[in-house]
């Protein structure tokens, strides 16, 4: 049974009005435009209004702590949903995105006190990053997130 599917049975008593941002990637947009769609799927299903869904694309991964620090300095959302895809290739290119990536993710959640739910995929290769989206054989990660993020938007923890 994959996470999500744990998290599926779960009731997320939200409070009205909550509100979700979802940064995305626009590299290897087939591959995070099916993860923020997963996502946005579970939002709805659990009741965060589309209005209250704010969609902000950054042009690759190593830009997603930009935009979703520019959303948590407004005050836009209670939760950020961070989501990048990075390719494994022939040099250290990789590990630089990734870790300057996920440190700015970071440091965005502690600095602004604002949840950025980490969607970053770092895969080997496209095959790699297909089965981890809707469909795939190692389940949804943007279903995944989606439930993280509904689980910090609970008024009941």
């Amino acid at each position: 049974m994959g996470l999500h599917h744990m998290l599926e049975d779960r009731d997320y008593p939200i409070k009205d009005g909550a509100r979700v941002a979802i940064v995305v990637s626009n590299y290897y947009h087939d591959i995070t435009f099916a993860l923020k769609d997963s996502a946005k799927e579970v939002l709805l299903k659990h009741g965060v209004y589309e209005a209250n869904i704010i969609v902000k694309e950054a042009p690759g991964a190593f830009e997603l702590p930009y935009e979703a620090q520019q959303i948590a300095k407004r005050q836009d959302a209670d939760v950020i949903i961070a989501f990048g895809l990075i390719i494994k290739g022939e040099t250290p290119h990789f590990d630089f995105v990734g870790q300057g990536t996920t440190q700015g993710i970071m440091d965005v959640s502690l600095k602004f006190d604002t949840p950025v739910i980490f969607g970053l995929l770092t895969t080997d290769n496209m095959e790699q990053a297909k089965d981890r989206i809707a469909g795939g054989t190692r389940g949804d990660k943007g279903r995944e997130c989606a439930y993280a993020a509904l689980h910090l938007l609970c008024e009941e923890k």
